[in-house]
């Protein structure tokens, strides 16, 4: 599988039949930050600790420019039928990963659409990792 995310034909908001390969544009975004317990003495001294097991942060801006209207409705009610809850794998570029891609489970907590005419759409997405099984 490429980079992106696959919708498939069994889930009920594909509306255009059979999988459809969702492949952002080469713009996709990709920030990281360690999540961390600070304690701050007055005397000028920190001490720091990663907080949990999984200690980074990381999200995907995606965006998916001037595509279909379809497509941009497929996506949408993907991102919607999700509502922010359910994990998806989202395959990124990772060289260092034993392959090209690495297969990422993310929730969407953000998505827009823009309304370009009535045929083309472009929708961008907040992915951010989680980590469960």
């Amino acid at each position: 599988m490429a980079i992106g995310f696959t919708i498939l034909d069994a889930e009920s908001y594909n509306t255009s039949g059979g999988d459809i390969q969702v492949l952002p544009d080469n713009v996709m975004a990709r920030s990281s930050s360690g999540i961390v317990l600070v304690a701050a003495f007055g005397d000028g001294y920190e001490q720091r600790a990663s907080y949990g097991i999984n200690s980074v942060r990381e999200v995907f801006e995606v965006i998916f420019s001037n595509r279909a209207k379809a497509e941009i409705d497929d996506i949408t009610s993907f991102f919607e039928a999700k509502r922010g809850v359910t994990a998806f794998t989202f395959k990124v570029p990772n060289s260092n990963a034993g392959g090209s891609e690495e297969a990422l489970k993310v929730i969407c907590e953000d998505y827009s659409t823009v309304y370009l005419n009535a045929n083309f759409y472009t929708c961008s997405a907040t992915l951010r990792r989680v980590y469960e099984p």
